[in-house]
This record gives structure tokens, C-alpha cells and sequence, in this order.
């Protein structure tokens, strides 16, 4: 049985009360963050049996990538992934020296007890009775610990599917950090997910102690109505193509800090605004999959590959023009503990 923790729903927008001061040396940052996951057909159903992580073999590359630029990236890990000895082979080391940190993805539908339906619905974890979120949390952050060599700190859920639980699960294991939170975006009227729309880009308590603080996924809005983005865009979305017209015109944008699908130049405006926003830390984030052509609508080639780590060099680029440094799990919790 879950034991009583103390913790709110990380479903519900934060009041005031809960928002997060970071000490006024530590900022702004960045922090990049990789689903480091199985692959599968985006286009295709929820299937246990697409588990194959042949795309490991690449991460080293992206490791690399990261140390040369003095970049500590975040390799949120599911269930095949800390089970592969290739993706262990290449975390553990960079993990133990330092140069890289672990913490857990978690995908429910190949994660262990496989006691619900493969469905939509129970594809977001927060979706499912808590006390087998609860145990498939548990077993995967005990494969991560004993396989990676790492007590993991940080929590992303997958397709961002936190639920009323959640949070009093991570407290319990003793995670100081969930990014589950993406911002601007509701899952809930397609697919049944969590619905962010309306939550803030700025880290906030989840707990009444100080001990796990949401750093939400940051997406902004960009445009002469970026202030009005949240009730906005869901209208403009009933209306085909009107968002694309939006955007081109310059008046709403809605851009999320990924390098998949982003070209640069809206990668840089939106570091801008979340500056210009003040965000104290901005949060990258991508699919492992994407670093191996082929597994993801974002890289289909060699060719894609090569423009994505020339879209990381140039987003790199800006961040340190503005005097953006990386940082890290460690350092943001100790930033938000002495403020």
C-alpha cells in the first residue's frame, strides 16, 4: 500500500504560496534533459512488445557532444533502457564520473507489474491506481540503482502523464526534483492525459518541506498576444490552420525549447522570451530516439542528424551570448534550498 505522504496533486495549478525563489546568484540556467527510451512507431498503438533499444549505441555520441561543451545533460531512463547493458555501458561510466546525471522515465506499459490493459488512457501513469504506479516507480528506480549505479533524484513521467499520486510517490522514494509539468499543453481532450495548460513555466514546491520542487518542461508563447497564449490558442486550435496563421503573423506562438521539429531560429526566439519572462531555468528537452536516424518523425537521416547537433551548437551558442550557464540537479535543488 502507498504509505501517506505529504504532497499536492501535481495536476493542480500551484497558488503563489508554492512558487519556487532560486538564490539570486544561481540564475538564469538551462538544464538539458533527454527521455532516454525504447524505440517505437509514433504512429502506431501502445505495444509492449516495441521495446528495442538498438538506438543506444548513439547516446554516446551525444555524451560526448555535452562534455566537449561543458554541458552535464540529464538522462531520464525507462524501464528497457536501464535493463540494456549497451545504454549501461555508456551511462554508468558518464554517471560516476560526474560528467552526466541519471533519473527516471517512466513508460507503464513496458515497465513491470504488467497488471493493467495496454491502453490510451493507462499510457499515462498518473492514470493508473496508485498503488501500481506506485510499484512499477519502485521496481524501475531499483533496476536504475543497481544496474546504473545511481540513487536517481529527478522524475519525468512519460507523454508528461503525472497524476493525484505522483508526487507523494516521488517524495516517498526521496526524489528532489519532478518534471512532468509541460507547460502550456493539455492532453487531456485527445488522448485523456494531464492537462497543463495554465500551469506556470517557474519551479514550484510539491511538497509542504521544501524537499521536491517542479521544474516544469518550458514552453513559451511568442507574439504581440503572448500574454493571452493559455486561453487563446485552444480557441484558435477549433479553427483549421488558424494557429499556423497566428504564428506566421507573428501575433501567437507557442514554441517548446526542443530541438525536434524546432527550426533555430524559433529555438532562439523562445530562449529569449523565457528570459524575458524570467524563467530562472530553461528546460531542453528530446527523445533518445531521435539520436539514431529512422525512430522518430524528427530524424529520419544522417542529413537530420548532422542539422540536429547544428541546431545544439547554435541554441549553445545563444545561451552563452545571454550569459546562460548549464547546471545541474545538484545545483538547482541547492539554489532553491538557500534562497
Amino acid at each position: 500500500m502507498l504509505a501517506k505522504v505529504e504532497a499536492s496533486n501535481i495536476l493542480d495549478r500551484p497558488g503563489a504560496d508554492r512558487m519556487a525563489a532560486l538564490a539570486p546568484a544561481f540564475g538564469p540556467r538551462f538544464l538539458v534533459t533527454i527521455d532516454t527510451e525504447e524505440e517505437f512507431d509514433w504512429s502506431a498503438p501502445i505495444s509492449r512488445e516495441a521495446n528495442s533499444t538498438s538506438a543506444a549505441s548513439r547516446m554516446a555520441e551525444f555524451q560526448t557532444f555535452c562534455e566537449a561543451r561543458g554541458v552535464s545533460p540529464v538522462w531520464l531512463v525507462d524501464w528497457p533502457i536501464a535493463n540494456s547493458p549497451e545504454a549501461q555501458a555508456i551511462l554508468r561510466p558518464a554517471a560516476a564520473a560526474g560528467k552526466a546525471e541519471i533519473g527516471l522515465h517512466l513508460h507503464p506499459w513496458v515497465s513491470p507489474p504488467f497488471d493493467e490493459e495496454v491502453s490510451q488512457f493507462n499510457s499515462f501513469a498518473g492514470n493508473l491506481p496508485s498503488e501500481l504506479e506506485h510499484e512499477k516507480l519502485t521496481r524501475l528506480h531499483a533496476a536504475i540503482e543497481a544496474n546504473l549505479g545511481v540513487r536517481p533524484r529527478i522524475y519525468r513521467a512519460g507523454r508528461y502523464g503525472a497524476g493525484p499520486a505522483t508526487a507523494a510517490i516521488l517524495t516517498e522514494l526521496g526524489y528532489a526534483i519532478d518534471t512532468s509539468v509541460r507547460a502550456h499543453f493539455d492532453y487531456w481532450a485527445e488522448r485523456g492525459g494531464p492537462n497543463y495548460r495554465t500551469h506556470p513555466l517557474a519551479p514550484y514546491w510539491l511538497d509542504g518541506q521544501r524537499r521536491l520542487l517542479e521544474l516544469p518542461v518550458t514552453t513559451v508563447f511568442s507574439g504581440v498576444l503572448r500574454q493571452h497564449g493559455p486561453r487563446l490558442l485552444p480557441l484558435a486550435a477549433r479553427v483549421p490552420r488558424l494557429p499556423g496563421v497566428l504564428a506566421r503573423s507573428g501575433l501567437l506562438e507557442r514554441i517548446p525549447l526542443t530541438p525536434e521539429g524546432i527550426p533555430a531560429r524559433d529555438a532562439i526566439r523562445g530562449i529569449d522570451a523565457a528570459l524575458a519572462q524570467e524563467v530562472p531555468v530553461l528546460v531542453f528537452s528530446f527523445h533518445s530516439p531521435s539520436l539514431d536516424p529512422g525512430h522518430t518523425p524528427y530524424v529520419r537521416s544522417e542529413a537530420d542528424l548532422a542539422r540536429f547537433y547544428d541546431l545544439w551548437d547554435q541554441i549553445l551558442a545563444h545561451l552563452a551570448q545571454r550569459n546562460v550557464a548549464p547546471t545541474t540537479v545538484a545545483e538547482t535543488m541547492r539554489a532553491a534550498q538557500l534562497a
